[in-house]
């Protein structure tokens, strides 16, 4: 399955990209919903949460939390606090099949969201 983010990793399609490793990519959402809005993703397909294996997966998880935490230490947001945010079937909001985390910053979060 080819997804919007398998082509960014591809280069297939240009992305605002500000973090890579062998393993995790992030850029700037091209609809961001706050004044921070990165997607980290995996550069491995996992459709969505519910497919994440945990001994298999796990590293690449710590990897995934430990880039957003360098990223919002960065981007001046990990001071005053920021959420991250995984999007898990079509009720869960996921639009793209590709498993991503959203790290959202910059502003006061509301809870509920909206």
């Amino acid at each position: 399955m080819s997804t919007i983010f398998s082509k960014i990793i591809n280069r297939e399609i240009p992305a605002d990209i500000i973090y890579e490793s062998e393993n995790v990519l992030a850029f700037k959402d091209i609809r961001p919903q706050a004044p921070v809005h990165i997607l980290i993703i995996p550069k491995i397909e996992i459709p969505k949460v519910t497919d994440i294996k945990g001994t298999e997966h796990a590293q690449l998880l710590g990897e995934m939390f430990d880039v957003a935490n360098k990223i919002a230490k960065d981007m001046g947001v990990a001071e005053d606090g920021f959420r991250l945010v995984f999007n898990c079937g079509n009720n869960g909001g996921q639009e793209v099949y590709h498993l991503h985390m959203h790290l959202l910053g910059g502003r006061k979060m509301n809870w509920p969201p909206g």
